[in-house]
């Protein structure tokens, strides 16, 4: 079991900032935080010292919203078509090696072929990559969002969804999702549009969180995003239009909100190569985003980074990128850097990442400069370091 000991480094803990500290790595934990003065004389010994003056240790970031099957393609329905669980895992493999070397090392998989598996294999240290926490298949109404792609299935009534949750749990799905309403990418949907009823996401919900099962919901539209609000969803993904109801409900509740900003940028700013449909309703969509996203963070509601990476112009290890759009569309960079840490790590219920403590794993992101003063520095992280299970 190696040690590494960093010196002097200002650390980002998960929540609030301590300059000039001590963190030790033993092995896969965190041996030790503290102040740098006042570190052992024993970690004098460890395999190696890192100096970190002028840099800034933060978790390792976690990605709420990935598509790990999917490149990034300009035509995200055309890539759906050519999909199999064989090939979705051997695109999986290398887009979790994207992730890791941007600084991520947890992700949430909200829909993709062979990822479950994959999922398993790196939780095994078979194949290197982030902790992948996978939902397998979304489930959405007969000819909701999604449908004739192979990533989701059709399901109506509360009974129905009810065996869904079980079967997709009994398949390996360490998470739900739910299509509340229409969407950007399956063609001739109303982005906006509602889905299931009250009483199918409540059925869901509750199947779900008996399962010991998180649940995500696509939500886009305001009636939607209520609607799944109500139901107990844990997080609402991209969350474009709100009422009031549904804000006092998420702040009442402490819903989460994925944002998911990489993903319409990645659209609207590829036009002329991204088909007319999905650019037609992305564009639609985005002052809604933009208002949506300051009114959320005005009313206090929780935030995750999530980037629905794999869709259209959208690459994996694109988390970064997505906690400086955040930034520029109001928020403070301390409270991105939450939500891509302590923040994603409680709505995915793991507590031993997330927050630099002694004794939890040690999934690390060492940087040049200080991601809180200027948070494009998150664009280029110096090392990474990503607990891994024993064989």
């Amino acid at each position: 079991m190696t040690t590494t000991y960093v010196a002097d480094v200002t650390v980002f803990d998960g929540r609030r900032v301590r300059r000039r500290q001590g963190v030790l790595i033993d092995g896969d934990r965190i041996g030790w935080v503290g102040p740098h003065a006042r570190a052992p004389r024993r970690f004098a010994d460890a395999d190696e010292t890192i100096e970190g003056a002028g840099r800034t240790l933060t978790p390792g970031l976690i990605d709420c919203h990935v598509h790990l099957s999917f490149d990034g393609s300009a035509d995200f329905a055309a890539e759906a078509r050519e999909l199999d669980p064989a090939v979705g895992a051997i695109k999986g493999v290398v887009n979790a090696r994207r992730h890791l070397a941007a600084g991520v090392t947890t992700v949430r998989d909200l829909g993709g072929l062979g990822i479950t598996r994959l999922a398993r294999a790196v939780e095994r240290g078979v194949v290197a990559g982030p902790r992948i926490l996978a939902a397998g298949r979304a489930l959405t109404v007969t000819g909701g969002h999604g449908h004739g792609l192979g990533l989701a299935r059709e399901v109506d009534g509360p009974g129905e969804l009810r065996r869904a949750v079980r079967e997709e749990c009994r398949e390996g799905a360490a998470v739900i999702k739910l299509m509340a309403t229409g969407g950007v990418l399956t063609p001739g949907i109303d982005a906006t549009s509602t889905a299931f009823t009250d009483e199918e996401l409540r059925a869901a919900v509750e199947e779900a969180h008996a399962r010991g099962r998180r649940v995500a919901a696509h939500a886009i539209g305001a009636a939607g995003v209520e609607r799944a609000v109500r139901a107990g969803v844990d997080s609402v993904e991209h969350c474009v239009q709100v009422t009031d109801a549904a804000v006092r409900e998420m702040v009442e509740r402490g819903t989460f909100r994925s944002p998911t900003l990489s993903a319409l940028l990645g659209i609207v700013s590829n036009a002329d190569r991204v088909p007319a449909y999905a650019v037609e309703k992305a564009a639609a969509i985005l002052d809604d985003a933009r208002r949506t996203h300051r009114r959320c963070l005005r009313a206090g509601i929780r935030h995750v980074c999530g980037t629905d990476a794999g869709t259209p112009f959208n690459p994996h290890g694109n988390a970064p990128r997505e906690l400086v759009a955040m930034v520029e569309w109001g928020m403070r960079s301390l409270d991105a850097l939450a939500a891509a840490t302590a923040n994603g790590a409680e709505l995915l219920g793991l507590p031993e990442i997330g927050t630099i403590e002694e004794g939890k794993l040690a999934d690390l992101v060492l940087y040049e400069g200080d991601p809180v003063e200027d948070i494009s520095v998150v664009l280029r992280p110096r090392a990474v370091w990503r607990a891994v299970p024993e064989n």
